[in-house]
């Protein structure tokens, strides 16, 4: 408990902002400036499920400006989008069958939400985890890390 406490006071006095899930849920606002409003989040152990809801504040359509949140292991999360652009905008920019993906929600544009839930036991504790939006060129500037705590 020390050590995390520590950590996470760290990275507050770095002015990294971590955002905790309420429950085992969290929503994540993404915009028309390719940006997601949270760059950390923190999964609690003791969810069987979390439902990540990604809300696109946006006025662009999903062609434009579309996003999605996709959830691998950091050190596949380039080769994962870099694969998805072959699968195109109709697949969401996501590879069928990829077994690196451990979640992901459909592209949206403008003005919509999507939701997924996935069971926590995809997740192991110590493990890096980057979420991102696989839209061409997106993961760039719309990335941050999931953790299990």
């Amino acid at each position: 408990m020390k050590k995390s406490v520590f950590a996470l006071s760290a990275l507050l006095l770095a002015g990294v902002q971590v955002a905790h899930a309420d429950e085992c849920s969290f929503t994540l606002n993404s915009n028309d400036s390719m940006q997601f409003d949270q760059k950390s989040i923190a999964v609690k152990s003791n969810c069987k499920e979390f439902t990540l809801n990604l809300v696109h504040t946006g006025k662009l359509p999903k062609n434009v400006m579309g996003h999605n949140w996709v959830l691998s292991k950091a050190a596949d999360a380039k080769s994962v989008a870099s694969d998805g652009l072959a699968a195109g905008v109709d697949n969401h920019y996501i590879k069928a069958g990829d077994e690196r993906v451990i979640a992901f929600t459909h592209l949206i544009g403008g003005g919509e939400t999507v939701s997924v839930t996935f069971p926590v036991s995809k997740l192991t504790a110590g493990e890096t985890y980057t979420y991102f939006c696989s839209f061409p060129g997106h993961i760039a500037l719309m990335q941050g890390s999931l953790t299990l705590q």
